[in-house]
């Protein structure tokens, strides 16, 4: 059921559209039927969790951290994480360029920017983020790489809510795209979109989403 779930999702989203099997709280044989499969994103929401999966799982998985993170927790994942979605301190983000440091490597990042209208949900504001990459200490950070934003729309069922929301989070990646980062490459990420709503976040230029009861089915 996992994998015909898995195939379904991927049948109906552009090629350009990448995937994130979010598997927090999903054993390790789940994952591996997926990853049978030749899927090798994946995504987790807790760091202690993700450290156990990925010392036992295969070390071609492509791990992606899309919860929230603590500081003092960056140094577990610092070795081998693909991408850190939950960038939303610019705290966050110095400890992760001084783990990178550490081992010698550049991190992947997303800022998180709060697009919703709930308090359990975080991020930076725009303004805020503008005034960051214009830092002085911002551009001492030699071993993050900014991929791109991330963001949560509302959980509601107003559509035009979400599409809007979406619509901030892709109206500031263009803005940051042209005015930081427009000779780079590699800042070419729109996360946004999950099992709920990631339909409507293509819609609205998401080229990353993460799903995962759709895919695992719902979570006890």
């Amino acid at each position: 059921m996992i994998t015909k779930n898995l195939k379904n999702i991927l049948s109906e989203i552009p090629k350009d559209v990448q995937l994130v099997a979010v598997s927090k709280t999903k054993p390790n044989e789940d994952i591996l039927e997926i990853y049978n499969t030749g899927h090798k994103i994946f995504g987790e929401n807790r760091v202690q969790e993700l450290v156990k999966k990925y010392e036992s799982l295969p070390k071609d998985i492509e791990w992606h951290l899309i919860g929230s993170l603590q500081s003092n927790k960056v140094k577990y994942i610092a070795p081998f994480i693909s991408l850190i979605h939950s960038v939303d301190k610019f705290k966050l983000l110095k400890e992760i360029n001084k783990r990178a440091k550490q081992n010698d490597r550049i991190i992947d990042i997303l800022i998180q920017f709060y697009i919703a209208e709930e308090d359990t949900k975080s991020g930076f504001d725009f303004d805020e983020v503008q005034s960051l990459l214009q830092s002085d200490e911002f551009l001492q950070l030699e071993n993050i790489n900014i991929r791109g934003v991330m963001g949560m729309a509302t959980l509601t069922g107003n559509e035009e809510k979400i599409r809007d929301e979406f619509r901030t989070l892709h109206n500031y990646f263009h803005v940051l795209k042209s005015h930081y980062f427009k000779f780079n490459n590699d800042f070419n990420i729109i996360s946004m979109g999950m099992s709920s709503d990631y339909k409507i976040a293509i819609e609205e230029g998401s080229n990353m989403i993460r799903v995962g009861s759709k895919i695992f089915g719902i979570r006890d």
